[in-house]
């Protein structure tokens, strides 16, 4: 499994990457001010990252005893970011719905924009991550 510094690595790397495209990208696609979005973005990547590390913990245990590894094929991982998601999509709803003005229904369809992109995004940011910061081999470490 991953330590501690490397699940905060990955949860501050994720976070930071996903603003830098997230903030001008979302000001644009919704014409409101980059501020604004700016402001929800940050927000949410804040719960996100404490979410993030909780999650995959919660998640690594769960596969760790179910499958005696923590390694994700394309169908876990799959369902390991849509999981992700949903979970945080019904925490940012009110507040987006809330800090912006707009109804549930207009906060509604802007989260499930930056879900959707956080779901591809996610898929392809821990599968890189994974190959540049490989999970220790469990045999390896014995050995030592």
């Amino acid at each position: 499994m991953r330590t501690t510094a490397d699940r905060i690595r990955h949860a501050v790397l994720f976070e930071v990457l996903g603003l830098a495209i997230v903030i001008p990208v979302g000001g644009w696609a919704f014409g409101m001010p980059m501020h604004d979005i700016g402001m929800v973005a940050v927000v949410s990547a804040t719960l996100a990252t404490c979410w993030t590390y909780l999650y995959n913990l919660m998640f690594d245990r769960m596969t760790q005893a179910r499958m005696g590894h923590t390694r994700k094929g394309i169908g876990l991982r799959v369902i390991h970011s849509i999981l992700f998601e949903l979970g945080l999509l019904v925490v940012l709803l009110p507040f987006i719905a809330w800090y912006l003005g707009i109804s549930l229904i207009q906060a509604f369809w802007m989260d499930l924009s930056f879900a959707l992109f956080y779901l591809v995004y996610a898929f392809a940011y821990n599968w890189i991550y994974d190959i540049l910061f490989p999970i220790p081999d469990q045999a390896t470490k014995s050995a030592h």
